[in-house]
């Protein structure tokens, strides 16, 4: 069974920083991107950093960038998101995402709360 397990998630201050983790297991395939959504209460499902396993390319949403860093230890299969300086606009469910293909697989997410 394949699965995505984030943890990391909880309530900080305004300029404050957390480090969320995702931990993968269950999957066989290579080749696929990994990453990190959120959503806010009553927004849309937002995307906010991805990387390739392949290259290990990464990539940011603009309202992160500088202050958020995806990083993984494919050793453990794991991924993490290091936020930096969070505003209360950053407070959302951030979910973990794996896709390959027409494969799409989330976690369960992890809540993310910042208070001014």
């Amino acid at each position: 069974e394949v699965q995505l397990v984030e943890s990391g998630g909880g309530l900080v201050q305004s300029g404050g920083s957390l480090r969320l983790a995702c931990a993968a297991s269950g999957f066989t395939d290579d080749n696929y991107a990994i990453g990190w959504f959120r959503q806010a209460p009553g927004k849309e499902r937002e995307g906010v950093s991805c990387m390739s396993s392949w290259d290990n390319s990464t990539s940011y949403a603009d309202f992160v960038k500088g202050r958020f860093t995806i990083s993984s230890d494919n050793a453990k299969n794991m991924v993490y998101l290091q936020m930096n300086s969070l505003t209360p606009e950053d407070t959302a469910v951030y979910f973990c995402n794996r896709a390959r293909g027409p494969y799409n697989y989330w976690g369960q997410g992890t809540q993310v709360t910042v208070s001014s």
